[in-house]
């Protein structure tokens, strides 16, 4: 694979950013029935519209923005940065929606906050639109935009996890992650993401989906931890670190540790973000790494868990129909082009991938559009940081040896169950 550009190395920071990685918080109260919530079924490119998103740190979100003004005289979009931090930007979302405020018309929002945000009656819903233009997306995309049956956002740009590992020591890419232990346990050890945080709830959900199993039901109303799938995923993770192919020191590991600890020559194999490659492709084993998609796991073909943001219209917004025409503009394949080569954030349209300045800019182009496809999300439900805090909060005791594999997953069913229950 070729070396990406340096410039290219500092504006990947912000996918570390856009990850995924949700919070503690809660929007609290009690949601309308999303049912009786009003659509926007028309775009019209005119008047004011307002795009309320997290700092524009690489210039990719103004690109888009001064690309719809030239191409739209009757309309004015202009950009609202937000903190870096997801949770600023949560909370400086959710003060103006609760107070009613008109000033963002297009939100910006991680994934994970789709379905709280329609559940409280905040989105209009927009499924017309995704329905016309559904074809373009990757399908597994849409999933996050989806809550009771019906699409409250246009899905913006995504992310999906990689297997690193190194050639020097690896000839090729592991074929399950079973082998990939066996390996690790052999050379220098297999490292992800293991502190007690959002990113151990998606290191294990990526398992877990591999395996066939999952933490809710379809359709996020019901507890379906309690499982053998759930266990085995426990006990196969402290297995690792009992055997001594997974370092007891990812425990304290986020994203930036586990990718300083592969960098330094500390690890055969590390699960992480796509932002890690092109800092790796600068660094000491700049000639002596590859990425490969999530292997198979049980015999069962490999599953990530999606990142990324998806554009929803918000129901306070006096100007809808102008709202929802920028965001079908921003999300089309020509200014998705920008945000891969300006800010190397994954589309979510199938095409940009073939793009030829798309395959420069992303030498893994090929294998990052296999992630997203094979990448589900994370249980979609206004409640989702309370089921994420069950997750990692009893994997993580699991993983310290504090609950046997058994007692972490009878206790992580029991605690998703009652912050459902919440709600």
């Amino acid at each position: 694979m070729r070396r990406l550009p340096l410039p290219a190395v500092l504006i990947v920071l912000l996918m570390l950013v856009l990850a995924g990685c949700g919070d503690d918080g809660d929007s609290g109260g009690s949601s309308p029935e999303t049912k009786d919530a009003k659509k926007v079924t028309q775009a019209k490119a005119q008047g004011d519209v307002t795009w309320c998103i997290g700092k524009d740190t690489t210039g990719a979100f103004r690109t888009v923005v001064d690309n719809f003004n030239k191409q739209n005289p009757n309309a004015n979009a202009t950009l609202l940065e937000l903190p870096e931090s997801a949770d600023e930007q949560r909370r400086l979302q959710i003060q103006r929606l609760r107070a009613k405020s008109s000033q963002c018309d297009v939100l910006g929002m991680d994934v994970i906050w789709t379905a709280e945000y329609a559940a409280q009656g905040w989105l209009l819903d927009v499924s017309d639109s995704v329905e016309k233009n559904k074809d373009q997306f990757i399908e597994s995309t849409l999933d996050t935009a989806r809550y009771q049956d019906k699409y409250w956002a246009i899905p913006f740009n995504t992310n999906a996890g990689f297997v690193y590992y190194r050639t020097d020591q690896a000839k090729e890419a592991p074929a399950s992650w079973e082998d990939m232990l066996q390996q690790a346990q052999q050379d220098d050890g297999f490292i992800f993401q293991g502190a007690r945080y959002e990113g151990l709830t998606v290191n294990f959900l990526e398992l877990l989906y591999s395996g066939g199993g999952n933490v809710v039901n379809d359709d996020a109303t019901e507890a379906t931890a309690d499982t053998q799938e759930v266990r085995d995923v426990l006990s196969f993770m402290k297995k690792g670190i009992d055997d001594g192919a997974i370092p007891k020191a990812v425990t304290t590991y986020m994203e930036e540790e586990s990718r300083r600890a592969f960098e330094a020559g500390r690890a055969t194999f590390m699960r992480n973000w796509p932002y890690a490659y092109a800092l790796g492709k600068d660094s000491q084993i700049a000639d002596e790494f590859d990425v490969t998609t999530f292997p198979s796991y049980k015999g069962k073909e490999g599953a990530g868990v999606l990142g990324g943001y998806n554009l929803a219209i918000s129901a306070y917004s006096e100007n809808p129909e102008g709202a929802l025409a920028f965001a079908e503009f921003a999300t089309s394949a020509d200014q998705q082009v920008p945000q891969v080569t300006e800010a190397s954030l994954p589309s979510v349209v199938t095409s940009v991938y073939d793009r030829p300045e798309v395959k420069k800019a992303l030498p893994f182009a090929a294998e990052l559009r296999k992630a997203v496809e094979q990448a589900k999300p994370r249980p979609v439900s206004p409640v989702y940081p309370q089921i994420s805090e069950a997750i990692y909060t009893n994997v993580y005791a699991a993983l310290q040896g504090d609950k046997s594999p058994d007692q972490a997953a009878t206790d992580m069913n029991s605690d998703i169950q009652k912050a459902l229950e919440t709600f």
